[in-house]
């Protein structure tokens, strides 16, 4: 069973930046699939970013440009850095692993961490 730990969520202007990290509890490198969701109150939650085992990241439309996820095995850690940040991208930021590829695409995590809050105004 992993375990997923995020932090460095927190409050910031709109344009600022912040970097979420994601510890996991074992080996990174055994998920094919990682990933960043988000979800805002009264919506939906939604694929921010997914990286698999061959390093290949897709990052969402809304913040492609912005938003850069990367990955260190050595520290079993995701990170997302989020830059040029909007109100619309508060939501709550959650790290998820042990994903699979269906039709080029990172699905179906199996573990997924607490949740750290964005809030930008």
């Amino acid at each position: 069973h992993v375990q997923l730990v995020e932090s460095g969520g927190g409050s910031v202007q709109a344009g600022g930046s912040l970097t979420l990290s994601c510890t996991a509890s074992e080996s990174t490198y055994r998920s094919i699939c990682m990933a960043w969701f988000r979800q805002a109150p009264g919506s939906q939650r939604e694929t921010v970013a997914t990286v698999d085992s061959n390093g290949v990241t897709k990052v969402a439309g809304s913040v492609k440009g912005r938003f850069t996820l990367s990955k260190d095995n050595a520290k079993n850690t995701l990170y997302l850095q989020m830059n040029s940040l909007k109100p619309e991208d508060t939501a709550v930021y959650y790290c998820a692993a042990d994903g699979y590829v269906v039709a080029g695409q990172c699905t179906g995590f199996a573990y997924w961490g607490q949740g750290t809050q964005v809030t930008v105004s």
